[in-house]
């Protein structure tokens, strides 16, 4: 019965937990008493924390406490009290940056950094395990931070020197020989090593340390000593003074300057050919007892038999091909120890080059490279080198050459360029004008020309310039006059046109002649003002003109141009307006089609007229509502019609009298039609008039009209016959 109760609280208790919600606020770290304090003081981290939460359970809280980046301290809690993490008598190592973090149902907060700065630090204590020591003997030395936590790194001092190559060590513990004899301060410090920086102690107490000397050491004899010349044997003798049949520790070294000589236990002897390479020698004799070293040395002056030679070359500049004398000699000799014997020079390298012209004097051509050569002079067995003479034999110039850059055109600067294609630089080159210098310019790279930049004022050729160059004492080498033609710049260009420009016509050829003054090539463009962008023709010329034919018609009236250009400028010319005016054909044309218009208008009018005051003729009045006959019977009057002669009708005019009596007015038609018919003979030998017929238009009697009857018309009035 005592299990259910405690299963269903724990459940509650955990759906409880699970259902509560929780807010962190606030996570504040503080240091107490103080964030700055001194060593031994006791400090606390006090961690608060502000949490929101809906439920009445306490909820557990994970605290993480940090310095720098690393943790030092964790602890799970279900209390909101505050989290207090103690540091007991603070040390310098407990100097640094230190945060707090609170963990509640996995949600997380970190309070702001806050820093730890505790001052002040023990003096370390020296103590050694020897007080006195004979030369060569080791000592050990302890040096104690008493009460100082943390990684600690120690250094030892040797009076004002670093043991140990000034290395802090990780061991308050060293053990060291003391290097000379006589008395030793030896004294320490250590470093407590924090972040960023680490805290250095005071200097700990001194002790002092004696050395005694060893009994032994080394002792030199060097014999001749004085007088001395290079080429003398001298005995040299090392050894150890006071050893004794017990003595083995130690070894000897015999040694000028860096040379070793010879090396033994107890004694050395040699016998030494002397040098003077050097004013004054240095012989050594050092015993070495394990970590004791014993020097001795002595100077020995040694004079020279003579000088190391100097090789030197005759000429000042070499040329390649050039003949030179090469000169080898000592400046100075002993004469009195070389006892008559000369000394001898030899060449190096002795090639087919240079032959020898007697002692130390050596020709022959330079060759055509950088080479090198030294000398060497001996007598009595000693050589002796000269340094390496470096002979840089220079490339002649060549002939060199002239010219200009672009054109040289009249009353403008040109620019005139004078190069030799070989020759070592520097290379001296020198404009003459005339037989006259005129500029110099000195040039220090390869295969790079000079220029010169003078004014054009004459026309003509350029070949009153030249120009030199050298690169030695040599004779200069002189280029050809510069053949260059002055240019004239385009002074004036002038456009007429052939034929005149008021008898131009359509499909005749025009030809436009364009003059102009300046130095030729002259390139001539042809434009007119409708496209002034695009040339008609353009052409090079060497004359002072040329022209431009072409046929015109009407689209061809424009005004015209030409434009002239050399390689100095271009000019444009006076423009011409051509009108180009119909064409002679045209011109006639049109009044002939007038006058052929008018005459054919004039003669449809007149047949127009004509046809109107026909009136057909006929001896019996018809009515013009009178039958027509059958288009059989019209067949047969024209089939008659045809084989008649033919027929002409005449209009008559009948005059009227004065008399309104005689002439009655008339209704209708008053035209009589006269057929004529001509004799078969061509003679009118019969008039027949045949009868007049008058057709009543209105009706077949109409009232008031009279009929006439053909005996009352009389023919008297009609005209006569025409044949």
């Amino acid at each position: 019965m005592g299990l259910l109760p405690l299963i269903t609280s724990t459940l509650l208790f955990s759906w409880t937990t699970l259902n509560a919600a929780v807010k962190i606020t606030k996570v504040d770290l503080s240091i107490e008493p103080s964030a700055d304090v001194e060593r031994n003081t006791n400090v606390a981290l006090r961690c608060k924390a502000e949490v929101l939460t809906s439920g009445t359970e306490a909820l557990n809280r994970v605290y993480t406490v940090y310095k720098g980046e690393s943790v030092i301290y964790n602890k799970t809690t279900s209390s909101s009290e505050d989290l207090l993490y103690r540091l007991p008598q603070a040390r310098v190592s407990n100097n640094g940056k230190y945060k707090c973090a609170i963990t509640i149902m996995g949600k997380a907060k970190t309070s702001e950094a806050a820093t730890l700065t505790v001052t002040g630090m023990s003096t370390p204590v020296l103590r050694i395990n020897k007080a006195n020591v004979t030369e060569g003997e080791s000592v050990t030395a302890t040096c104690l931070a008493q009460g100082e936590t943390g990684s600690l790194l120690f250094s030892f001092h040797d009076n004002s020197k670093e043991v140990e190559n000034g290395e802090w060590l990780t061991s308050s513990r060293l053990t060291f020989v003391p290097k000379g004899v006589g008395n030793h301060n030896i004294h320490c410090s250590y470093l407590v090593l924090n972040m960023p920086y680490p805290s250095k102690s005071q200097q700990s107490n001194t002790v002092t340390l004696a050395v005694e000397e060893l009994s032994i050491g080394p002792v030199l004899k060097i014999s001749p000593h004085d007088n001395v010349y290079e080429g003398d044997t001298l005995n040299i003798t090392c050894s150890v003074s006071n050893s004794t049949k017990g003595y083995q520790a130690g070894e000897l070294f015999l040694s000028q300057d860096t040379e070793l000589l010879e090396s033994g236990e107890t004694s050395i002897h040699v016998n030494w050919t002397a040098h003077a390479r050097t004013p004054v020698l240095t012989i050594r004799c050092q015993l070495d007892l394990g970590d004791v070293e014993k020097v001795v040395s002595k100077p020995v002056s040694v004079r020279e038999l003579f000088s190391v030679p100097t090789l030197r070359v005759s000429a000042v500049e070499v040329f390649q091909e050039d003949e030179i004398s090469l000169t080898c000699r000592s400046e100075k000799l002993s004469y009195d120890r070389l006892e008559g014997e000369s000394l001898t020079y030899s060449l190096e390298p002795f090639d087919y080059h240079m032959v020898r012209k007697g002692n130390g004097v050596f020709v022959g051509k330079a060759k055509t490279i950088d080479f090198n050569y030294t000398c060497t002079a001996a007598a009595k067995g000693i050589k002796k080198k000269s340094n390496v003479l470096t002979i840089h034999p220079k490339v002649p110039v060549s002939t060199p050459k002239i010219w200009v850059s672009g054109s040289a055109i009249l009353g403008r600067k040109v620019v005139i360029f004078c190069l030799s294609d070989t020759g070592t630089p520097p290379i001296t080159y020198t404009l003459w004008k005339a037989s006259k210098q005129n500029q110099i310019t000195v040039v220090h790279e390869f295969n790079k020309a000079a220029n010169f930049t003078v004014v054009i004022n004459e026309t003509g050729r350029l070949n009153h310039y030249l120009c030199t160059a050298s690169n030695g004492d040599r004779t200069p080498e002189l280029s050809h006059k510069l053949q260059t033609a002055v240019v004239e710049p385009m002074t004036i260009a002038s456009l007429m046109v052939v034929p005149d420009v008021g008898d131009i016509s359509e499909g005749h050829s025009v030809i436009l002649i364009c003059s102009f003054l300046g130095t030729p090539p002259v390139t001539v463009k042809w434009f007119r003002d409708s496209d002034d962008l695009n040339p008609l023709e353009t052409t090079t010329t060497n004359s002072n003109n040329t022209n431009y034919e072409f046929v015109v018609n009407r689209e061809h009236t424009d005004n015209y141009y030409c434009r002239a250009e050399n390689r100095a400028n271009s000019v444009e010319s006076n423009k011409i307006n051509v009108v180009v005016g119909m064409a002679m054909w045209k011109k006639l044309l049109i009044p002939g089609t007038i006058i052929l218009v008018v005459s054919s208008l004039v003669m449809m009018g007149f047949i127009l007229f004509t046809r109107s005051r026909r009136v057909r003729v006929d001896r019996t009045p018809e009515s013009v509502w009178s039958s027509r006959k059958p288009e059989a019977e019209i067949d047969d009057d024209l089939s008659t019609l045809s084989n008649e002669p033919e027929v002409e009708y005449t209009e008559v005019v009948h005059p009227r009298s004065s008399d309104p009596a005689k002439n009655p007015l008339r209704k209708g038609t008053d035209t009589v039609y006269s057929e004529l018919q001509n004799s078969p003979h061509g003679a009118a030998d019969h008039h027949d008039y045949g009868s007049v017929k008058y057709v009543d238009l209105n009706g077949d009697q109409q009232p008031g009209i009279k009929q006439n009857s053909p005996k009352d018309i009389s023919y008297s009035d009609l005209p006569m016959p025409v044949d």
